[in-house]
């Protein structure tokens, strides 16, 4: 590996500024903490900033030159809903909220390229800092964008990092393509009509309704869109009723629909719409069918895909630097990637020993209470980012 020597210098206070970020974790869209710190450390290094974008977003902009070239890194800053079972020195100190997902990391690295930016300018252009709130569920980068991220930032390309559990630590993954599925979620409510359990002929039953539903759910995916296009289609809530000697009124299911294509998204909505509607009025209930629309499915551009491999691999060398097969989780990096080229790309996390002592028994996985990000990453990333910006702003377009 071909670290920046700067970087490795600062590497413990940034390790500093990382765990105590991880200790002081903060929802989508209230991370002033976090965005107060961010921005107090850029201004520190000299570096201008702006605040407020996506509600607590924070832009660093280091230029260098006379250049109007320009390019975005990004990193998300927002913790989870969640209570951590670590109980090191860093482990959170506020119940119920946790850095389980490594975005204290992903922060910490782009910081410590930020310091380095600051120092050493080797480039001729800008580049545009992206510290983005509220990934976890709340659309921080399609809020952003609202505020006019690009208009106020005109970069020609933005790149994210994230890292990933179970892949050797200074081991980086991508591909063009897609990257992350699309996620979407749907409500629907069978109307029937309540009765005595012992009498259901004068009701209508909306329970033998839902089971029918879930099944022909499944349908869409094996009958009606192609096999080679990729999906999943989960039900994960079924709720009706309150006693046993009564038919209710009414069912809900509800779940999860993913996807890597809106053309396929088009198709499965679609398809869920009709089959709700008819089977229930099959049976004579009624139908309340809600599909949202979340996160739209993460796809790569392939030129930048292939310049980001090439950038990366001049830090760790192109064996380190792998293919990624694609997840079916969702990021909100998509909506960046909807108005600008760019890529995003893992970063290998480990497996887990670089936890200290006083973690919990579990897996060190995303979203998982025994999660802790490796900051053994942070001089790797770091450089990462310093390289991917150096080369993009020195290549021609």
């Amino acid at each position: 590996m071909r670290m920046i020597e700067s970087i490795l210098a600062d590497a413990a206070a940034i390790t500093a500024m990382r765990r105590d970020i991880h200790a002081h974790p903060e929802l989508c869209f209230e991370e002033t903490r976090t965005a107060d710190l961010i921005a107090r450390a850029l201004t520190d290094w000299g570096i201008p900033i702006h605040r407020g974008m996506g509600t607590t977003g924070v832009v660093g902009i280091v230029k260098n030159g006379s250049s109007g070239r320009a390019v975005g890194l990004r990193a998300d800053i927002d913790a989870l809903p969640m209570t951590e079972h670590n109980h090191f020195a860093h482990h959170s100190t506020i119940p119920g909220k946790m850095h389980a997902c490594g975005h204290d990391g992903h922060t910490a690295m782009l910081l410590a390229a930020a310091k380095h930016f600051a120092r050493q300018r080797d480039f001729d252009g800008t580049v545009y800092l992206v510290f983005q709130p509220a990934e976890e569920g709340g659309g921080g980068a399609r809020e952003m964008i609202k505020d006019g991220l690009f208009e106020r930032f005109p970069m020609e390309a933005i790149f994210g990092m994230h890292n990933w559990p179970g892949m050797k630590a200074g081991q980086f993954a991508l591909a063009p393509g897609p990257m992350m599925a699309g996620s979407n979620e749907f409500k629907i409510t069978i109307h029937g009509k309540g009765a005595h359990a012992a009498m259901p002929y004068l009701g209508v039953d909306p329970v033998p309704v839902a089971c029918q539903l879930v099944q022909a759910l499944q349908t869409i995916v094996t009958r009606n869109k192609r096999p080679i296009d990729t999906a999943v289609l989960s039900v994960t809530k079924i709720h009706a009723g309150e006693a046993t000697n009564v038919i209710p009124d009414s069912c809900t299911l509800e779940g999860t629909l993913r996807v890597f294509s809106n053309e396929v998204l088009d198709l499965m909505e679609q398809r869920m719409r009709v089959l709700s509607e008819q089977i229930c009025a099959a049976f004579e209930a009624r139908c309340e069918f809600e599909f949202r629309r979340n996160y739209p499915p993460t796809i790569n551009h392939a030129a930048e895909t292939a310049f980001a491999r090439q950038a990366l691999a001049s830090v760790v060398g192109a064996e380190n630097v792998l293919d990624y097969e694609p997840t079916m989780g969702s990021e909100d990096f998509s909506y960046f990637l909807q108005e600008k080229p760019g890529c995003y790309f893992v970063i290998g996390n480990g497996d887990g020993t670089h936890r200290a002592q006083g973690h919990g028994e579990g897996p060190c996985m995303l979203h998982n209470p025994n999660y802790d990000f490796n900051d053994e990453l942070i001089p790797i990333g770091a450089t990462a980012w310093v390289r991917l910006a150096e080369q993009w702003l020195a290549t021609p377009r």
